[in-house]
């Protein structure tokens, strides 16, 4: 067999693509931002310190960060050591303190004390790529975007919603292959699934509804 013809294999068919949404969302109906917020600078600061840590333990801090900083003019006032014993329950908290402060203050600075509504100047944002950008734009303004983190990278791949080897060709591809009207919840079904089914060690494929689809399973 041919590369090529390999590579065309690991692709679930585009037509069936819509279908393996409705499977998602048949299996995880409850699928949504799993970090606690009330507006987008919530929202941003969450999404900050959620790196290599769980949504669970950022929303056990949040709440008293919260409460001592409610907004993007106080955080940015703040002693970055008294944030820090606030979220030293997750990891890589004495960095994250720093750079929330840092993310305020550039949010004062250049843009008003407000989060910004666009790519561009999301990611001039201290400690705000390309994933964290495209998750506040999806769901702190509704705008269609697909962010790609490592539950979204491993699922459309295995499954063959996508063959790519790096996020950014993932995301790209998922665009394409996707309806935009569906990307945001896409991005929240994927994710889902890589949590509750299709994880990294060992995938439960015996009882995942992508059987008969899922190009892990007819390779």
């Amino acid at each position: 067999m041919k590369v090529a013809d390999m590579s065309k294999k690991r692709l679930i068919d585009n037509k069936n693509v819509t279908e393996v949404l409705d499977i998602l969302e048949t299996m995880h109906p409850e699928a949504a931002c799993a970090l606690d917020h009330r507006d987008p600078f919530e929202l941003i600061v969450a999404v900050a310190l959620s790196a290599q840590t769980t949504d669970v333990s950022v929303n056990k801090v949040t709440p008293e960060l919260f409460r001592m900083y409610p907004d993007a003019e106080s955080l940015a006032a703040a002693d970055p050591d008294e944030v820090m014993e606030i979220i030293r329950t997750i990891g890589l908290y004495r960095n994250k303190s720093k750079n929330i402060v840092r993310l305020a203050g550039k949010l004062v600075s250049d843009f008003g004390g407000k989060v910004p509504h666009d790519f561009e100047s999301l990611v001039t944002l201290p400690g705000v790529g390309r994933k964290t950008a495209n998750v506040v734009l999806a769901e702190g303004f509704g705008v269609p975007r697909i962010a790609v983190d490592t539950h979204v990278f491993r699922v459309s791949n295995r499954i063959g919603l996508t063959d790519e080897k790096d996020v950014d060709a993932t995301e790209e591809t998922l665009m394409k292959r996707i309806p935009e009207s569906s990307w945001i919840r896409a991005h929240h079904l994927l994710i889902f699934h890589g949590r509750k089914c299709c994880s990294a060690r060992k995938p439960s494929c015996d009882k995942c509804g992508l059987n008969e689809l899922c190009m892990h399973n007819n390779l």
